[in-house]
């Protein structure tokens, strides 16, 4: 392969700032080291548009498998991803997933019947991708997504999920014609990309339907510009509640009806929080509309989505002695469904005060993600986000404290706060951790507890 210039990893995706002396990426080089030169070859972090991944795909010649599903939404794609992938696995498909971002690690991304693919197993793909691109600018999430679909297609898998990036009409993985396609719901983030209100985001989502498929709207209400959309171009839009949905049972069991009839009783999804039934119903119509819940009956979902978990998202651990709750919500609707369950929770379980370690993206509405929670958290920790784009902690304890009406301490790095989260709370008071992606990941790090099983 050629050489290529480079500069140090980061968890962000956005070009890095030109330094003077670039490293050279020589053959052999380590997947950091892969990671950091993708880094490089825009200019731009996120530069919208199909043409680019589109060519570089084609020159690829990869073979697609029977079914691929987009995943696309604002909330709840990487727990949509999570439970699709499980129940197809249980009834014996061999499934690749493709998620973004990672917290931990970028092998995270890229999940091949259930297992993430090694470092050697990406870097032929990236190696792939190079030699395809022949000078095609792409950007960190482009080149990674078609690296994903290299890996996918070596495995020749029966079922592709791919979670869209951001948006949909114009997100690379909006490249591969999806057999069905899921939007989970439409709520405010990435504005500057995507628009100021539901109704912009909204058709920007809907780009993921195609004239003569089906697409499922997860969230309720459904807006008027996804709707106007599958009109136009002659696609099947089924909705929460009037096409399937959840009839609840008792207060542990639901029911799922849909266009194939109705499924329960079944227990509730592994994934902490109300919402996740929701989520749940709608991946189920997913599967029915793609024709792939043959072997996925009431028996096979009970066996399998009370044991799905998804690191980060409403995770919950034991650690250093003390009760965590982590979760990446990161604008006002997960922020509002995160105070939902934490509000669950309290009626639940005796504990005791909540101590909230938060950092954000300078791109994120503080008040939006702060408000919801205020009621529920006692005590403020303000770190920065691991990411270039980090809003300041000082700035961004003012704006809590402003909000809150509570004192708001400020550090420097994810080990301070942990060290002073556990040493201002009693074993019996909750630490939620939450913001960010590039909050999260640095905390669960720390704590080397990733990997471990989840209460």
């Amino acid at each position: 392969m050629r050489s290529a210039v480079c500069w140090p990893n980061s968890r962000d995706t956005r070009a890095p700032p030109q330094r003077s002396k670039p490293i050279v990426l020589a053959t052999g080089a380590s997947l950091s080291e892969w990671l950091a030169w993708l880094e490089t070859l825009s200019p731009k972090e996120i530069d919208l548009g199909l043409e680019r991944v589109s060519c570089v795909l084609d020159r690829l010649q990869l073979a697609r498998p029977e079914n691929v599903l987009l995943i696309a939404g604002t909330n709840g794609k990487g727990s949509s991803v999570a439970m699709a992938e499980a129940l197809l696995l249980a009834a014996g498909r061999h499934v690749g997933a493709y998620t973004s971002p990672h917290i931990s690690r970028y092998n995270e991304r890229i999940v091949v019947n259930g297992v993430a693919s090694s470092d050697a197993e990406i870097i032929v793909a990236f190696e792939k991708v190079e030699a395809a691109r022949d000078g095609v600018e792409l950007t960190y999430f482009e080149f990674g997504t078609l690296a994903a679909t290299v890996v996918f297609a070596a495995a020749e898998l029966d079922v592709w999920i791919l979670e869209v990036g951001l948006g949909g009409r114009l997100d690379a993985t909006n490249v591969f014609e999806p057999t069905s396609s899921l939007i989970t719901n439409v709520a405010l983030d990435h504005c500057d990309w995507l628009g100021h209100d539901v109704e912009t985001i909204g058709a920007e989502k809907a780009g993921v339907m195609r004239s003569g498929n089906t697409t499922l709207f997860g969230g309720s209400p459904v807006p008027e510009s996804v709707k106007r959309h599958a009109r136009e171009i002659g696609a099947t839009l089924l909705t929460a509640n009037d096409d399937f949905g959840v009839e609840a049972l008792g207060s542990d069991s639901w029911s799922w009806f849909g266009q194939s009839g109705k499924l329960g009783p079944l227990r509730a999804p592994g994934l902490v929080g109300d919402f996740q039934v929701i989520n749940a119903a709608a991946v189920l119509a997913l599967l029915d509309a793609a024709g792939l819940m043959d072997g996925i009956d009431a028996q096979c979902i009970n066996d399998v989505l009370p044991k799905v978990s998804l690191p980060g998202r409403a995770q919950r651990l034991r650690a250093v002695g003390r009760n965590w709750l982590v979760d990446v919500a990161h604008n006002p609707a997960a922020a509002e469904e995160l105070a939902a369950t934490l509000a669950s929770l309290a009626s639940h379980e005796s504990l005791g005060r909540t101590t909230a370690i938060v950092g954000l993206l300078d791109d994120k509405e503080v008040a939006g993600v702060i408000g919801p929670l205020a009621a529920q958290v006692d005590q403020w920790i303000a770190m920065p986000a691991q990411s270039p784009r980090a809003l300041p902690a000082n700035e961004l304890a003012r704006q809590i404290s402003n909000l809150s009406g509570k004192a708001c301490l400020v550090v420097d790095s994810a080990r301070t706060a942990i060290e002073f989260a556990r040493r201002n709370t009693s074993e019996n008071d909750r630490i939620l951790v939450t913001g960010s992606f590039f909050t999260v990941g640095p905390i669960l790090d720390h704590l080397a507890l990733v990997s471990r099983p989840t209460l």
